[in-house]
């Protein structure tokens, strides 16, 4: 072979690895792009998929609120019906089912709302009456009916009877 067509063959390997090279390149860059798009792609997933772990457990609560809100109208039948029972014997075995059906509904994340002496909090109680007294004003003097939170979700506010100040009435009316 002559130097000639050596210099040639040369020539044309030194153009097939160039042209070899761009070509590894674009198939590089081609892998890296899909690779990316992949990865977003599970990241997608894995936010769809807490997402709809999220949303699954807040039908579940909601499931359960329903329910237990239907519930609260006969835990006030008990509230009700204790008092007024006459025979020691009856008071204590409806007593114990009350408390019963308080410990289930307790399990499934139910809570009273303490409010007595507390202060009047829009978010946990609502107001019926106000009673003119020397205590604080907005201070919660009694509870005619019994709120309940379910885990942090208030269902049901507590109806409550509020102090209200007298001085500052007395002051209104006279001038």
């Amino acid at each position: 072979m002559d130097t000639d067509a050596i210099r040639l063959k040369k020539q044309h390997l030194t153009e097939e690895i160039e042209r070899l090279k761009m070509e590894l390149d674009e198939k590089t860059l081609l892998a890296e792009e899909r690779l990316n798009r992949l990865k977003y792609l599970q990241s997608d997933f894995d936010n769809y998929r807490k997402w709809s772990e999220k949303e699954k457990g807040a039908i579940i609560a909601l499931a359960n609120e329903n329910l237990i809100k239907d519930l609260l109208v006969i835990l006030d039948d008990f509230e009700r019906a204790l008092p007024a029972l006459e025979q020691e014997k009856n008071r204590e075995g409806i007593g114990m089912v009350q408390k019963k059906f308080l410990k289930i509904l307790a399990a499934y994340g139910l809570q009273p709302i303490e409010c007595l002496g507390k202060k009047f909090d829009p978010h946990f109680h609502e107001v019926l009456c106000k009673e003119q007294c020397d205590k604080e004003p907005d201070t919660i003097l009694n509870e005619i009916e019994t709120g309940y939170q379910l885990k942090s979700k208030v269902i049901r506010p507590s109806k409550v009877l509020i102090a209200e100040n007298m001085g500052k009435d007395e002051g209104e009316n006279n001038g």
